[in-house]
């Protein structure tokens, strides 16, 4: 097993915080456990020669990083009363206020598409069933820095598990059964969602800002001053009245933010 220096530590620390804002200061056993065998199987002897690959800018050597040191668990349906918020409270009123009839969503760090996908039937549950679907323009924008798990997402193939805290009815509307026992996303619920790589370090461009930004157990990887950069520039990127969801495991710096506190996680820009 290949070892962890203390100096190949902090250099691996600055390097992950400096390019993609992710805090492993608190991770080296994390580190070393997730690493250690891909380097050895790649005939390098130290932590120190695979960052200088790394450093290399080799994207493929940078994606399969990222994936070994962020951990993508999701499933559909998860944290649901940000869903019930959406029914109750977003849907109802962008139907009586929103004459341009456009609702415009991104799900920032989405990893393998459960959640995107989740927002994409419920917006077609929703408006379906309210009388004027067909004037309606809905996009979901999903996001993802690695561009491993969003392969997957674009494949839309879950197991059961996966599954199991969809309403009977969406299991039934909105997937496919496979051969072999897995259920994948219905076209028509495909069509909603458009999966991009994108840093949150990086500048956010926006041409046509959201109505509902989910950013949810994303910035639990980020030390305190990045996340507030990261909830300023995501701010930026809101529409007046729109909302910013974060997961229940977060917070926000209220008194640093411009966002008003709504209840639990969910936040908006007045």
């Amino acid at each position: 097993m290949v070892k962890l220096t203390d100096n190949e530590f902090l250099e691996f620390v600055e390097y992950m915080q400096k390019n993609y804002g992710i805090d492993l200061s608190k991770k080296r056993v994390l580190i070393e456990g997730r690493l250690s065998n891909l380097i050895e199987r790649k005939g390098m002897t130290s932590f120190g020669e695979y960052l200088n690959n790394i450093k290399r800018n080799n994207q493929e050597e940078i994606t399969m990083l990222i994936n070994k040191l962020t951990t993508n668990y999701t499933y559909f349906y998860r944290e649901e009363n940000h869903f019930d918020f959406l029914k109750e409270v977003i849907f109802p009123y962008e139907s009586k206020n929103n004459k341009a009839k456009t609702l415009n969503i991104w799900s920032a760090g989405c990893s393998s598409g459960e959640e995107p996908y989740t927002l994409a039937m419920i917006c077609d549950d929703y408006f379906k069933f309210s009388g004027n679907y067909n004037s309606w323009k809905i996009q979901i924008t999903a996001t993802d820095i690695s561009d491993n798990v969003l392969t997957k997402a674009r494949d839309g193939v879950y197991s059961l598990d996966s599954i199991k805290n969809l309403p009977e009815t969406f299991k039934k509307r909105y997937f496919i059964k496979t051969k072999d026992d897995k259920y994948e996303i219905h076209p028509d619920i495909k069509r909603y969602v458009t999966f991009k790589v994108f840093n949150l370090m990086d500048t956010i461009v926006a041409k046509n800002k959201y109505d509902v930004i989910f950013c949810r157990n994303v910035m639990i990887y980020f030390n305190g001053e990045t996340k507030l950069n990261i909830v300023n520039k995501l701010y930026e990127a809101t529409k007046p009245e729109g909302y910013l969801m974060i997961g229940h495991a977060e917070t926000i710096q209220r008194s640093k933010s411009k966002y008003k506190y709504v209840k639990p996680a969910i936040y908006k820009k007045e």
